[in-house]
């Protein structure tokens, strides 16, 4: 059964990285991961759209998958059906991926296993964008 890391270990992640890729990202303003990736760059990431129904979003590049980004990604945020993000972890350890994030609402001990199996830390059921807001985080040098 995962559970997720502690809070101190969510920080130190989302410290270490800055390239997160979201997976189902959308250009509508009124869905959570469009809300979510502006809360991201607003902090500092670089953040990389994962949809191959999208051009650009937010003034980034959108990508058809993972294999596709052209630098390395520290954490894979998914918003995308439960069932659908066992293959989104897969594609994640080949990138090399630091960090496996599933959003609030999506859970796959599948997709837990095969990305801790791939030496992935792994978040579930979890918002992000949420989380780097409570947790104060900023790239921005001060």
């Amino acid at each position: 059964m995962h559970h997720n890391p502690s809070v101190d270990e969510i920080r130190a992640l989302l410290e270490r990285s800055s390239t997160i890729a979201v997976v189902g990202a959308s250009s509508n303003p009124e869905r959570p991961s469009y809300g979510v990736m502006k809360t991201l760059q607003r902090a500092g990431f670089r953040v990389i759209p994962v949809n191959p129904r999208e051009a650009e979003i937010l003034g980034e590049r959108a990508y058809p998958s993972l294999a596709d980004i052209p630098v390395p990604i520290d954490i894979v945020d998914v918003f995308r059906k439960a069932e659908d993000t066992p293959p989104i972890a897969d594609e994640a350890v080949h990138v090399k991926a630091k960090a496996l994030w599933l959003q609030a609402g999506i859970s796959s001990e599948d997709a837990a296993t095969r990305a801790a199996a791939g030496g992935l830390v792994v978040v579930m059921d979890l918002c992000i964008g949420a989380t780097v807001a409570r947790l104060g985080i900023s790239k921005h040098v001060h």
